[in-house]
């Protein structure tokens, strides 16, 4: 019998609280906790399912002093707020109905039942709270040794039940995956014009999710092979997969973290508008649309040092640029942008009258003083002196 290994997650005094709360048999640790601890890797989250109904857990919570939040109790979702993190806690489903969108469920008595409905094989891995023994109902853990990504049962059919599933698989294959399942592939190659159906948010995130992770970029070259960029991202370049694999490497070759959004302005083209566009499809935030559309822009700063770059456009923006065009970040990795010393009230001051002259003024000495390298607030004071002489004011 596999057991999780003892980590310090599992010894936690509030899990135990909960455990204790619901009684006996009546929860078990499941998902990524109990797959990333047997792959020893960090845990960030630990969620739990149960076969008591959500309204069950919230009274036995409330008897024991413990507070919960109906998050998704439609669903069967009960969180319990624990002293050290919050652990979802799920009543067992099965699904009753599909339609590649959405699923109803009814709850179920069954922990098979309610692994049966769950994607991959490796996190329908259930783990005892007090044995920590294993319960694998689909050789879940056969997978995680070959470092396999597997669908339960037969992919084309999961992923009819829900098409996010395809952008799903090569995430975790990504994370997760060494060997490829053929009939994994297959299944998403063939029903990759299915992910039109979804939301652009959906899609949004399951990228962003992607290119997060450590070295997505041969994934990446399989999704496009297979036909499911083509749909999730239209307007990816035909030279993306290249530029996005040397943006990897500009990350790793400087020690600086994978960024997802960076990585999605070496898919689309260096055209403001069309990477605007792509960012306005997937329903973007109004700050990452203006982030990719500065990153569009590249190159029109070649002349302006790093330090300049990141003053003038943000460092996250500098960053991109430099990555996309291959530059060095060095200047700027450990920098704090300064803030310009000046305000037009010094202008003023010195009996120049309120208007369009003090703001010209003031670009003017900032400029010097970006050009000089952020010199201190006495040089700042000099260069607004030349600015102002320069300036000429009737």
């Amino acid at each position: 019998m596999t057991r999780l290994p003892p980590v310090p997650w599992t010894a936690r005094a509030d899990l135990a609280e909960l455990v204790a709360a619901l009684g006996p048999g009546n929860l078990r640790w499941v998902g990524g906790a109990v797959r990333d601890t047997l792959l020893g890797q960090p845990v960030k989250d630990v969620d739990a399912a149960t076969p008591l109904l959500p309204e069950e857990v919230q009274h036995r919570l409330a008897a024991t002093g413990l507070r919960s939040v109906p998050t998704g109790i439609a669903h069967g979702t009960i969180t319990a707020v624990l002293a050290e993190g919050p652990v979802e806690v799920t009543t067992l489903r099965r699904d009753v109905a599909t339609d590649g969108r959405h699923a109803t469920v009814a709850f179920a008595t069954e922990w098979r039942d309610d692994a049966a409905r769950r994607d991959f094989t490796i996190n329908a891995l259930y783990a005892d709270p007090v044995t920590l023994e294993i319960s694998d109902y689909f050789g879940g853990l056969a997978d995680l040794a070959d470092r396999r990504v597997r669908f339960i049962g037969d992919p084309a059919e999961r992923i009819r039940e829900d098409h996010l599933r395809i952008l799903r698989y090569y995430r975790f294959q990504a994370r997760f995956g060494a060997e490829l399942d053929p009939a994994a592939e297959a299944a998403c190659a063939e029903l990759a014009p299915t992910l039109k159906g979804l939301s652009r948010e959906r899609v949004a995130a399951e990228l962003l999710n992607l290119l997060g992770l450590s070295d997505p970029a041969s994934t990446v070259a399989r999704m496009d092979k297979a036909g499911v960029l083509p749909i999730a991202l239209p307007e990816r370049t035909p030279d993306g997969i290249s530029l996005l694999s040397q943006v990897i490497a500009w990350e790793q070759a400087h020690a600086i973290a994978p960024d997802p959004l960076r990585r999605l302005a070496a898919l689309l083209p260096a055209d403001v508008r069309l990477a605007d566009g792509a960012a306005a499809r997937l329903r973007l935030s109004t700050a990452q649309r203006k982030r990719l559309s500065k990153a569009a822009g590249r190159g029109g700063d070649d002349a302006m040092d790093a330090r300049a770059l990141a003053y003038r456009l943000g460092m996250a923006e500098a960053l991109d640029q430099m990555a996309l065009t291959g530059g060095d970040p060095a200047p700027i990795v450990g920098w704090t942008v300064p803030a310009f010393p000046l305000k037009g009230g010094a202008i003023i001051a010195r009996g120049i009258q309120a208007g369009p002259d003090v703001a010209r003024i003031l670009r003017m000495a900032e400029d010097r003083w970006v050009a000089e390298g952020f010199p201190d607030a006495g040089r700042a004071t000099q260069l607004l002196e030349a600015s102002i002489a320069d300036a000429k004011i009737a």
